[in-house]
């Protein structure tokens, strides 16, 4: 399947940001067993900061008014049939980090046990769906398990873990899910988590108002998890690990970087693990997932921005499916074929190995 431009060009369309969920916490409920199926645990709702309008976009609800976003064959018919995807990366959403890590690492397992049952295995568009494992970065000896035990699936692509952890990834207690992911020859997928789990506030400066605010404040974090990792040599010690910032935030990465290029550049005796300039870690270590709301749009030189940094080679297209934005697939008319080629489809297709033929390309 390709979809065609407005210019009259097509590609493939692989959605590398498609949520999913449970039916209910009932249905949640049912897969987690005890001590935990008892427990209390928040929500998919973010408490705080709720869309005007509300969270998802209309029709999403399964059959039976089900969760949006948790019916697989709903999903299929609006991405695949409807939208004219190849290919769906799917990331469950969890709770956040939880108070008891044991709790938090029940849950994501409970999510994997999910997304491998319902998802990849038992419905009518398992072979067009890849999955996302999670992983509680604050249970090292929970996070190998569940990586051990679902690494060899042919239809898991990477590692999930939240964007709002208590601590920055780069220091050197997460060092082992890292490893394991390289072990195991999957990315890991950094997303703004739903649910109120333990966080800190989405701003150094403490919470923001509105929800809004906090749509255009959140995405920061990425930089400060990314630029911890690069100070604390993550890249260095571990060339092969590739990390996924999969809700935005490439268009403040090129400012942020060449700032610490800058600052970096007299410095670097200071970081020994880390000899090399900031911006040099980049290509072939990171990764965004691109919507609508990120960049400056249809514009002249949206392409000339999108080259800068070697974004170009980073990003790939992401709906955000079944959330309120509902990204739709535009590309803007200054970018090249090539760069057209990388946001829909080959950039996706080469991080996860997704064949959706690769013959085709942007013509």
């Amino acid at each position: 399947m390709v979809i065609e431009h407005p210019d009259g060009g097509t590609t493939p369309v692989i959605d590398a940001s498609v949520h999913i969920f449970c039916k209910s916490n009932k249905d949640l409920r049912s897969i987690l067993r005890e001590p935990f199926k008892s427990r209390g645990f928040p929500d998919y709702e973010m408490d705080w900061y709720g869309a005007p309008g509300g969270e998802y976009a209309p029709g999403t609800e399964g059959p039976d008014r089900q969760y949006p976003g948790s019916d697989p064959e709903l999903v299929g018919k609006h991405l695949f049939d409807d939208g004219g995807v190849d290919v769906a990366v799917l990331h469950p959403m969890t709770r956040g980090i939880m108070p008891d890590r044991h709790l938090g690492t029940a849950l994501a397992a409970a999510h994997n046990e999910m997304l491998v049952t319902r998802w990849l295995e038992d419905n009518p568009y398992a072979e067009r769906y890849r999955g996302t494992i999670r992983i509680n970065p604050d249970d090292i000896a929970g996070s190998l398990r569940e990586i051990a035990k679902y690494k060899d699936h042919p239809r898991v692509v990477q590692l999930g873990v939240p964007l709002q952890s208590r601590e920055l990834y780069g220091k050197p207690q997460f060092w082992p899910l890292w490893e394991a992911a390289i072990e195991a020859n999957l990315p890991v997928a950094v997303h703004i988590e739903v649910g109120a789990g333990v966080s800190a506030a989405p701003t150094p400066s403490g919470n923001t108002r509105t929800y809004e605010q906090y749509v255009g404040f959140m995405a920061l974090n990425y930089l400060y998890h990314l630029m911890n990792m690069i100070a604390e040599g993550v890249f260095e010690r571990m060339p092969t690990l590739k990390f996924v910032w999969a809700d935005g935030a490439a268009d403040l990465l090129t400012p942020i970087i060449w700032r610490m290029d800058c600052f970096g550049r007299p410095h670097l005796e200071q970081t020994p693990w880390a000899p090399k300039m900031p911006s040099d870690y980049l290509p072939g270590h990171v990764y965004f997932v691109q919507g609508a709301l990120d960049g400056p749009g249809d514009t002249e030189f949206a392409g000339e921005w999108f080259g800068f940094t070697g974004k170009d080679n980073m990003v790939m297209f992401g709906s955000s499916y079944p959330h309120w934005q509902l990204n739709k697939l535009t590309v803007p008319s200054s970018y090249t074929a090539e760069q057209r080629d990388k946001l829909c489809w080959r950039n996706a297709a080469e991080l996860y190995g997704i064949d959706v033929g690769a013959g085709i390309g942007a013509k």
